[in-house]
């Protein structure tokens, strides 16, 4: 291994993984995004349903998993990164809930999402999953690496 690379390797013993947690806290801001543009949307009843309501539960639930994982991806925790994977893998199921069910209905003769709303929620929940995505590769990669690095350092005192 050549003396940039070992450099490299121990200064993560003693750093953060910022650029795992710096993605994963864009992801929550594209979801915020996509809560905005959603949620300010007021088209007769139809935001007044039990879909909305497990919608906004959801999105509560979604900030705090992702900022926890942004957090734990910080220290180079490989199961943050699982965590990460799920929450992206769900960001991209709830474009085929909220808004294509939202791009296909009217209420009293009124389109409830606009072809322009539908592809900018489309496009914050695809931006959030691709953060989410590719800070849990980030932090799998890293934390291999540096699992490795100190797996030879104890083989080292050994």
């Amino acid at each position: 291994m050549n003396d940039d690379r070992a450099t490299a390797l121990d200064r993560m013993r003693y750093t953060k993984n910022t650029s795992s947690s710096r993605l994963a806290l864009l992801a929550i801001l594209f979801d915020v995004l996509f809560f905005v543009s959603i949620y300010k949307s007021d088209v007769g009843s139809y935001y007044y349903t039990i879909l909305i309501g497990a919608s906004i539960i959801y999105n509560l639930v979604f900030l705090l998993a992702a900022f926890l994982a942004s957090e734990g991806v910080k220290n180079y925790k490989t199961s943050f990164s699982w965590l990460l994977i799920v929450l992206g893998a769900v960001q991209l199921i709830r474009i085929f809930i909220i808004p294509m069910n939202a791009r296909t209905s009217a209420v009293n003769g009124i389109q409830v999402m606009s072809d322009f709303q539908f592809w900018r929620t489309v496009l914050y929940l695809s931006l959030s999953a691709i953060c989410l995505f590719l800070s849990a590769a980030v932090n799998l990669r890293k934390s291999r690496a540096l699992t490795a690095h100190l797996k030879t350092l104890e083989e080292a005192q050994i």
